[in-house]
C-alpha cells in the first residue's frame, strides 16, 4: 500500500456506525489531551498527546472499524490511567493495561508493517501463519522494552514514576503474553478492513505493497 492509498485511507468518510464510533474515540483523545492541559498538569498533557499517533494509525493502515475501536480505547484508557495515577493506587492495574495495549499496538505494528511492503498482508499470498505469529510477538517485545524504557525516564526526568526491577521484568513478561494472543489473533482473525485478494492476482500483489505490473 503506497502513502497516497494510506493518506487516502485517513480522509475517507466513514461509511458504517462502527466507524463513526471510532472517529469519535479518536476525537476523545484530542479533547482529552486539551482537557489534561487546562485542569491537569502539562505533563498530563504530553502523555496523552504521546498517545495520539496510535489513535490515528488504525486509520492509516486500513484496519476493521472494530478493532480500531479496540486499538483506541485500550490506548486511552492505558494513558489516563497515568494521568489520574491509577497504576499507584491500584497497583495490579497495569497487568491488564500491559497484556492488552501491547497486544493492540503489536497487532496494529504488523499490518502497518505489511502495508508497506515488509511482510506479506494476513490472507494474502506468502503468509503464513507463523509469520504473523512470530512477527507480531516480536513487535510486541518490542513495545513492552519501549514501555519500560519511557517509565524509567518518567521517574528520572519528569516525574516519581514507580519502577522496579521486579515490575518492569513482569509487565515486559505480561507485554510479551499479550503480544503471542494478538499474534495468534492476526494469524487467524481478519483484522484488515478488506479482504485479502485472491493469491497471485494483480490485487493480491498491490495489497502486499507491490506494483502490479503492466
Amino acid at each position: 500500500m503506497s502513502r497516497p492509498v494510506m493518506i487516502e485511507n485517513f480522509l475517507r468518510p466513514p461509511r458504517t456506525t462502527s466507524a463513526v464510533i471510532a472517529d469519535a474515540v479518536r476525537l476523545c483523545g484530542l479533547l482529552s489531551v486539551v482537557v489534561a492541559a487546562l485542569w491537569f498538569e502539562l505533563t498530563d498533557a504530553g502523555i496523552l498527546a504521546f498517545a495520539l499517533p496510535a489513535l490515528v494509525a488504525p486509520r492509516f493502515v486500513g484496519v476493521r472499524p472494530g478493532f480500531d475501536i479496540v486499538c483506541g480505547v485500550t490506548v486511552l484508557v492505558a494513558a489516563w490511567s497515568n494521568v489520574v495515577d491509577l497504576y499507584r493506587s491500584l497497583p495490579s492495574w497495569d497487568i491488564p493495561v500491559h497484556l492488552v495495549c501491547t497486544g493492540v499496538l503489536a497487532a496494529l505494528a504488523y499490518i502497518a508493517a505489511a502495508r508497506v511492503g515488509i511482510v506479506p498482508l494476513p490472507g494474502a499470498a506468502g503468509f503464513r501463519a507463523r509469520t504473523g505469529l512470530v512477527v507480531t510477538t516480536a513487535f510486541g517485545l518490542a513495545f513492552a522494552a519501549l514501555w519500560e524504557i519511557v517509565e524509567w525516564i518518567g521517574k528520572v526526568f519528569v516525574d516519581s514514576i514507580l519502577v522496579t526491577y521486579d515490575d518492569t521484568i513482569g509487565d515486559m513478561a505480561v507485554g510479551g503474553l499479550g503480544a503471542l494472543i494478538a499474534g495468534i489473533l492476526v494469524a487467524r482473525v481478519r483484522l484488515t478492513a478488506e479482504r485479502a485478494p485472491a493469491a497471485g492476482s494483480d490485487a493480491g500483489q498491490d495489497a502486499a505493497g507491490v506494483t502490479p505490473s503492466r
